[in-house]
């Protein structure tokens, strides 16, 4: 008989405690040495400021959202820090882009995010002019106190990435199913980056498996080292942090202070073809890199493994529910010829107060903790809806392992469906003259189950 414990640890895994623990210790030295959070401060002279950023923003028909991004970044960098390359944008991208003051390039043709990045790092030449290089998603608003948290990181040397905090875009119009995917994607967001990510880049055990693309930066000078477009990846995120660990070019730092504000789909179509983008990619990357004997191959070794298993769990468990619930609607059911025989098998191994108490249960906690962390209790509401949210992404996951392996991607994209958000979610920003498709303001880490959740990949 399973124990209701056992399912638990088949649903939160072995990462949630390992790097909860992690998150844990860091929190804790943090607190007791607050003057020493950093484990080596920069050299006198050394600290890196924002004038030290080029910011590079990948657009492709983002006209809807660009104009809130640019005005965004700009309230905090210098605009002439502030780059943008569009990747075959058909729309009004290029010219609210450039309406902004931005340095604008446009590709040829629609080269896909990463051929787009490698692209305009070249022409632009910012690897020799900017010690830092900030990779900005075009739907995504830099909210204050940004670089003050995630430039701090690099004081530490060995820190070669920071990777930003992700939030997702509340304000916008959007029907109960879009409120039920962004809801869910915050639970994530609330969770994984408190517990996995803040553990995972801990200077001690340092060993993340993305450096999400929404709001990111890299030490210029590991760039040349890093294959940022090799052919057949869907996206890049998941191979630059691989090769930040694999290629032994540093560690990686995040901070809950670098926040960044993002637009996750509010649809079930774009929802489904990101978040299989995100797996897709996972694993493509998983296949183009070997393993290696060192922590970072380790860790992500057991990710897969419980990536695997918690979401087999979650596609078994309607089925496992449905048989045991069955005699209590017809009670002549453990009787039936071929029923019999399978309530027989589930009964030997697993109980129904077993499946309450070590799946459903602990789900509920998850959320309790998101919405207290997040300060959003309409999260609650949702509540019932999450472990059905779980089974879509669960089912997603498994069904990339096999497209990854067998497919090759052009990377080329195309972003989901974008909203206008609110003046009153986005305070403080101002707007940028001429951008489209905003209603009273200037006209988006995959996951499957928590052993794995708290990524946003880009795209």
């Amino acid at each position: 008989m399973i124990p209701w414990w056992g399912l638990a640890v088949g649903v939160l895994g072995v990462n949630f405690a390992l790097w909860g623990s992690a998150s844990l210790c860091r929190l804790a030295g943090t607190m007791l040495r607050p003057g020493r959070a950093r484990s080596a401060p920069a050299a006198p002279g050394a600290r890196l400021t924002v004038k030290d950023v080029a910011v590079l923003i990948p657009a492709h028909n983002e006209a809807v959202v660009i104009g809130d991004t640019l005005a965004a970044i700009m309230a905090l960098a210098p605009r002439a820090n502030v780059h943008v390359v569009s990747d075959g944008s058909t729309d009004e991208t290029v010219r609210i882009a450039r309406r902004t003051g931005a340095n604008v390039i446009e590709t040829r043709e629609n080269v896909g995010k990463a051929g787009a990045l490698a692209e305009a790092i070249e022409r632009l030449g910012l690897i020799t002019r900017f010690r830092v290089i900030m990779l900005l998603d075009a739907d995504t608003r830099v909210e204050s106190g940004y670089f003050e948290a995630g430039l701090a990181m690099f004081d530490d040397p060995e820190v070669v990435a920071v990777a930003g905090c992700v939030r997702t875009a509340r304000g916008r119009d959007l029907t109960f199913a879009g409120n039920l995917l962004v809801s869910h994607r915050q639970r994530i967001y609330a969770i994984g980056q408190r517990v996995l990510k803040f553990g995972q880049t801990w200077a001690r055990t340092n060993a993340t498996h993305i450096v999400p693309g929404f709001a990111s930066m890299y030490r210029s000078e590991v760039l040349p080292h890093i294959d940022m477009n090799p052919p057949g990846l869907v996206i890049e995120d998941f191979n630059m942090t691989f090769e930040v660990y694999q290629k032994r070019l540093g560690k990686v730092g995040f901070t809950l202070g670098a926040v960044a504000v993002t637009q996750d789909p509010d649809n079930f179509g774009d929802y489904v073809r990101q978040t299989k983008r995100w797996a897709v990619g996972l694993w493509q990357t998983v296949r183009r890199h070997p393993p290696r004997a060192n922590l970072f191959t380790v860790m992500l070794t057991v990710l897969l493994l419980e990536l695997v298993t918690s979401s087999l769990l979650f596609l078994l468990l309607p089925l496992l529910l449905t048989v045991l619930l069955i005699p209590d609607v017809a009670g002549g059911a453990p009787a039936w010829p071929v029923f019999a025989q399978v309530y027989a098998v589930v009964t030997v191994h697993v109980r129904l107060s077993s499946v309450l108490v070590g799946i459903l249960i602990p789900d509920l906690a998850l959320t309790c903790v998101a919405a207290a962390a997040e300060r959003q209790p309409r999260l609650l509401l949702f509540a019932p809806f999450y472990p059905v949210m779980r089974l879509v992404d669960a089912a997603i996951g498994l069904s990339a392992i096999p497209v990854a392996w067998l497919t090759r991607a052009n990377g080329r994209w195309r972003s989901p469906a974008r909203r206008a958000v609110s003046p009153a979610a986005a305070p403080g920003q101002r707007s940028i003259p001429g951008s489209t498709g905003r209603s009273g303001t200037a006209a988006a880490q995959a996951a499957h189950a928590f052993a794995g959740e708290g990524a946003h990949a880009s795209g």
